[in-house]
């Protein structure tokens, strides 16, 4: 069913990372979900004001706000497709993250109130009418969320979205909540206890979690997150199949949104190669990573001598001596430079996250380190921080 509304709907689906073809996956999706949840509403409405059932009638009116954040998100996406402007020169596309931040919010605020509405129903309990017709109606809608759980998140997959992947887990979370529902129904049709209020709260705290679970998955991106594995490797893989780079460093990623993604880097290449010839070849570098991965490459060169053995077997002690203090630590841009009294060795180190180390303290045992090498030497350091 998926594939079919694909197809039909979405001219060049296959270019998913086209914003415009973004655009139409998002407006689908919503379109579905809006149509989807009003329907759902008016029935689990009805079924409520049939039974009498607190469960049943928060269910329905947790379908309206499934149905408010789909406007949300199509919003979003309406939104995240608008030029770049003077204001906002790499586009609007975290809106889209916003949106989903924006459905996480309403979702918890749905658990809360529901929550509270339940609670009372335990406090002062009302009677529940069983009905075949509210048991068919919250039947139909556990397939219906069911649909949708796989209908947002396999076009949350296609096109990496998290605010159709949060929509995706708060449709999981309607269905397992709609079946407890059920479930009490008939439990208490046959037993004749009433546990309306208790799978009220049962259900609020599964909306709650869904709300909690989605919020974090819209605000990491936000905050800043680490780049896919798979992604730096293929950059790093495409960079250095070029012959003119000796090794990379500083790889960092900048995600302005879904689509929208801005490379930098740091290119070691041969000093002695004329520099026209390299400056050349880094342009090409950085066309072919946006022609291959859609996104903007800065590229920074870092010249190194590779025909100098005593640069290359210095820097090897020293990465041993920065390996002894934290297996973690790498060097990059080394350089010597010589005095009559002494010798400079200037070179950054890299320093993991989850180093015991602060940055200050590396560096100090690195300086006292190099002091044992035949020199007298002395270390100029830089620490750097990974980002990926």
């Amino acid at each position: 069913m998926t594939e079919l509304l694909i197809r039909t709907f979405i001219k060049d689906s296959h270019l998913t990372g086209d914003p415009h073809v973004r655009q139409k996956y998002g407006l689908l999706g919503s379109a579905v979900g809006i149509a989807m949840n009003l329907l759902l509403f008016a029935a689990k409405f009805f079924a409520g004001l049939l039974s009498g059932s607190i469960a049943i009638m928060a269910d329905a009116f947790n379908n309206l706000s499934d149905a408010g954040s789909s406007v949300v998100t199509l919003i979003g996406f309406k939104m995240a497709t608008q030029k770049p402007d003077k204001d906002h020169p790499f586009g609007h596309g975290r809106i889209e993250y916003l949106s989903g931040l924006f459905v996480s919010m309403a979702i918890l605020l749905m658990g809360f109130e529901l929550g509270k509405s339940s609670i009372e129903q335990i406090l002062s309990p009302s009677p529940v009418d069983f009905s075949m017709i509210s048991c068919a109606i919250l039947a139909f809608s556990v397939i219906a969320k069911m649909f949708l759980y796989f209908f947002n998140r396999k076009l949350g997959d296609l096109i990496n979205s998290v605010s159709m992947k949060a929509y995706a887990s708060d449709s999981m979370g309607d269905a397992i909540a709609t079946s407890a529902v059920l479930a009490g129904s008939i439990v208490s049709r046959f037993s004749g206890a009433n546990i309306d209020g208790f799978l009220g709260t049962a259900v609020a705290v599964l909306i709650l979690r869904a709300g909690w679970n989605a919020a974090k998955d819209t605000i990491t991106p936000l905050l800043g997150t680490s780049p896919d594995p798979d992604f730096v490797h293929n950059v790093a893989s495409t960079v250095l199949e070029h012959h003119e780079v000796i090794g990379i460093h500083d790889l960092i990623v900048h995600d302005y949104g879904p689509g929208r993604l801005m490379i930098s880097l740091h290119a070691e290449v041969d000093c002695t190669v004329d520099i026209l010839t390299i400056h050349d070849a880094i342009d090409n570098i950085e066309r072919e990573l946006a022609d291959k991965y859609g996104c903007q490459a800065v590229i920074h060169m870092d010249p190194i001598d590779c025909d100098d053995a005593k640069t290359a077997e210095m820097k090897y002690k020293v990465a041993q001596l920065a390996a002894a203090i934290d297996p973690g630590i790498t060097i990059h841009d080394f350089r010597i430079v010589s005095g009559p009294s002494h010798t400079n060795l200037i070179f950054d180190i890299v320093l993991p996250l989850e180093s015991r180390l602060t940055p200050k303290e590396a560096k100090a045992s690195i300086e006292r380190a190099v002091t044992v090498l035949d020199g007298p030497c002395y270390a100029v350091v830089t620490v750097d921080r990974p980002y990926m």
